[in-house]
């Protein structure tokens, strides 16, 4: 019997370790003390969200609303930012990342947006953009003497082309200047949407990721075998094809990010009912990479 394990991925190699906005349980998400303790604690990459200001600074947070992870609120000076907006045919309100530069950003600080984490931390840390989390990363693996790997989401990739704040370009030219747009870099980027991923297919040699949210996968009557797609495009023209298949999401991107519920749904009885997601990406030559892993009991399946 050999030695070395074999995993039940894609190539047979380990699971990666993909850190969640950072050490986010630990520390305010999407901040430099967030991944630098999740790369402490061993993180093989730290995922960052990139959303952008009205100067087209790449910053990393979770959604373009700034209202639950930032202390926007408490400045004064801002109050009449708060705005309406669509997002993905939604009506959004209130104070939105597209609506300051990054100076004014460099004014707020990070708070804890979960009630079950500590919120010690609120107020401590500054708003990172993407090239400063490069910088981290590329500096700690140097002195940690190992590749860490970053993993870039594009959110609400269509709502930035709609404003004139594409985010694709700009987060190629990071990259770029960081050495860090080859095949084999250690980068995966990642969307919920398709068409721009497909835009960014033909632009680099990253490996791209298509996410997938509770919604996006259509199961058969079991709820168990995945039937097709649903992978929602919000009007943006920058795609050629809507995958209805994984072997369609295969033509432009390397592995689907599926959200837990779609590997091993709770369909209400005491055990989990695993579906053949998995099985059905490796057919189609895809990897997958499944979030989010918590441990709050509210996160936990019965």
């Amino acid at each position: 019997m050999s030695s070395q394990q074999t995993w039940n991925t894609l190539t047979g190699a380990a699971p990666l370790v993909i850190a969640h906005r950072g050490a986010s349980g630990y520390r305010p998400e999407h901040t430099l003390a967030a991944y630098a303790l999740a790369i402490e604690l061993g993180a093989d990459y730290i995922e960052p969200d990139l959303v952008a200001t009205r100067d087209g600074e790449l910053i990393a947070r979770h959604e373009p609303l700034l209202d639950d992870t930032t202390d926007v609120r408490s400045h004064a000076q801002f109050a009449r930012r708060k705005t309406t907006r669509l997002i993905d045919d939604r009506a959004v309100t209130g104070f939105f990342a597209c609506d300051f530069t990054l100076a004014e950003i460099r004014q707020l600080r990070a708070i804890q947006p979960r009630a079950a984490r500590s919120t010690e931390y609120d107020g401590q840390f500054a708003i990172p953009t993407f090239e400063e989390v490069l910088a981290l990363v590329t500096a700690e693996s140097a002195r940690r003497q190992r590749p860490i790997g970053v993993y870039p989401e594009t959110k609400h990739p269509s709502f930035h082309l709609q404003l004139g704040l594409p985010l694709e370009e700009r987060l190629l030219h990071s990259l770029l200047a960081y050495e860090l747009h080859h095949a084999d870099s250690r980068v995966f980027i990642q969307s919920f949407e398709s068409a721009n991923l497909q835009y960014l297919r033909a632009r680099t040699t990253v490996p791209l990721v298509q996410l997938l949210d509770q919604d996006a996968i259509e199961f058969d009557a079991s709820g168990s075998r995945v039937r097709g797609l649903r992978i929602p495009q919000w009007g943006d023209p920058r795609g050629d094809a809507h995958p209805q298949t994984l072997a369609d999401v295969r033509a432009y991107a390397q592995a689907v990010g599926p959200a837990k519920r779609l590997i091993a749904r709770d369909p209400g009885e005491p055990t989990l009912r695993e579906t053949d997601l998995i099985e059905r990406a490796h057919d189609a030559d895809l990897a997958v990479h499944a979030y989010t892993l918590r441990n709050e009991l509210h996160t936990l399946a019965p």
